[in-house]
């Protein structure tokens, strides 16, 4: 969602509120449960999940190694829930023609550095630059090169941009900012 006008162009960054994100942890945290508890039944003795008898799985070696799976996955799964909670990554980017201020915002991890906010003169970026990168998982990224201060990048790593759509975020940046367009 982007709102704009001839002045000032807000364009919102989606963090990692995603559906695959959403998915990939649940799927982890239901996996981890199911191999920590057929690592508990085998310790215990019991049947915790009908499934798998624990007559069929010793403790020692796969219950150990189905329990440290298990432990593993919950770490992991709870790593995917923070990131979704916290909503890393999201924020927005700001370019204000009257000001002449271009303000970068993003949400971090808790602590000192949670809010990610960057300020920047327009008369220090030099270019917006595309930079693709071939092979079987392309990618494509829209970088804003700002004069003594190196290179920000103005899309996710992740996003499957198509050729068309980059060019096109591309060519509206670099004439809102009024700068060129490099391609590497």
């Amino acid at each position: 969602m982007n709102r704009r006008s001839e002045r000032i162009w807000i364009e919102f960054i989606m963090g990692s509120r995603k559906t695959s994100n959403f998915c990939w942890a649940c799927i982890l945290l239901l996996g981890s449960l199911g191999f920590l508890l057929v690592g508990i039944s085998s310790y215990l003795g019991r049947n915790l999940i009908s499934l798998f008898p624990s007559q069929q799985i010793n403790f020692f070696p796969q219950g150990i190694v189905m329990s440290f799976y298990g432990i593993a996955g919950l770490f992991i799964s709870s790593y995917l829930w923070s990131t979704i909670l916290w909503n890393i990554g999201s924020g927005y980017d700001r370019f204000d023609r009257k000001e002449g201020i271009v303000c970068i915002f993003r949400w971090g991890f808790p602590g000192i550095n949670r809010r990610i906010f960057l300020r920047v003169f327009m008369g220090d970026i030099q270019s917006i630059r595309i930079e693709v990168k071939g092979g079987v998982y392309p990618r494509r990224v829209l970088y804003m090169d700002i004069r003594g201060q190196g290179s920000v990048p103005l899309t996710r790593t992740d996003e499957n941009f198509t050729p068309r759509e980059i060019e096109q975020k591309a060519a509206e940046s670099a004439y809102f900012l009024r700068v060129p367009i490099e391609v590497f």
